[in-house]
């Protein structure tokens, strides 16, 4: 197999991963959303469940297309086009992957430390003094 056939193989294994991943993750996070809800009877819960697998599903599989479009970009020839294109794309995937962690966090990423810093600290402090007592987590 000579290098270009196997850079073109390994682009459409990345797609294949990454779409595979988003359907496989669809399905993972619905069996989970069932679980929760049978065990809790809570519909909140249960969704929000939903919400949080999937949309890590999503994530992961929004990062393998982005490796399958660098992987073909830069094994192409080289064209300012080309250039334009996969940096319009990343910039998409980018901005939709920072969206869907932000509605999965409750939080910008950037921001996380500053929220859940202290909380971690609180909790500690909290906990730190009852030796019988068990971690809420």
């Amino acid at each position: 197999m000579d290098t270009v056939r196997f850079f073109e193989f390994a682009t459409e294994l990345f797609e294949v991963l990454g779409v595979s991943s988003m359907v496989l993750g669809f399905v993972f996070a619905f069996v989970l959303a069932v679980r929760a809800w049978k065990r809790t009877g809570d519909g909140a819960r249960a969704f929000k469940t939903l919400r949080e697998s999937l949309g890590g599903a999503i994530l992961l599989g929004l990062e393998l297309l982005v490796a399958a479009d660098i992987v073909k970009t830069v094994t192409s020839t080289p064209s300012l086009t080309d250039a334009a294109v996969l940096g319009v794309i990343v910039l998409i995937r980018t901005v939709l992957s920072l969206s869907i962690e932000i509605e999965i966090e409750g939080v910008a990423p950037w921001r996380k430390a500053l929220v859940t810093g202290p909380q971690v600290l609180a909790h500690a402090a909290r906990t730190s003094g009852d030796p019988d007592r068990t971690p809420d987590r």
